[in-house]
């Protein structure tokens, strides 16, 4: 296993969980200004509609793959800069 890759694991973990509390943050936010009520709706909520829900799912799940790959990218340029080799 290359040296980086493993330098890579540690910093890969804490960066995920990084990334998890920002996207979280992000999608709270633009919930906010897209939605009609502060929090977003469950699929099980019986009160909100079938677009809502799946608007909701659908900016969620864009906001979370797109902050993780930010992250990862950032900490993979990051371990480059160390290491001198990319990890993976």
């Amino acid at each position: 296993m290359k040296a980086s890759k493993i330098a890579y694991k540690p910093v890969g973990l804490a960066l995920g969980a990084v990334s998890g509390m920002v996207a979280g943050a992000l999608f709270k936010r633009a919930w906010q200004v897209v939605g009609r009520d502060e929090d977003a709706p469950d699929a099980t909520d019986e009160h909100r509609g079938w677009s809502e829900v799946l608007l909701a799912a659908t900016l969620q799940g864009a906001i979370f793959a797109a902050t993780k790959a930010a992250v990862d990218r950032a900490g993979a340029t990051a371990v480059r800069r160390v290491t001198g080799s990319w990890p993976g």
